[in-house]
């Protein structure tokens, strides 16, 4: 039970009441945006390949 308020009083008390997304989450989703990213600046180089 100690260990349990441990955990809990890591965290600032102002931030206790945010709810933080996973990390996974944040890492699909800046994998996502690099591709994307990527695809758009290099939309030319990806066409010329293909042909």
């Amino acid at each position: 039970m100690t260990e349990e308020n441990n955990n809990e009083e890591l965290r600032p008390s102002k931030m206790r009441g945010v709810a933080f997304p996973k990390a996974k989450y944040g890492v699909i989703l800046a994998v996502i945006i690099i591709i994307l990213v990527n695809i758009i600046f290099y939309k030319d180089e990806i066409v010329q390949f293909l042909n």
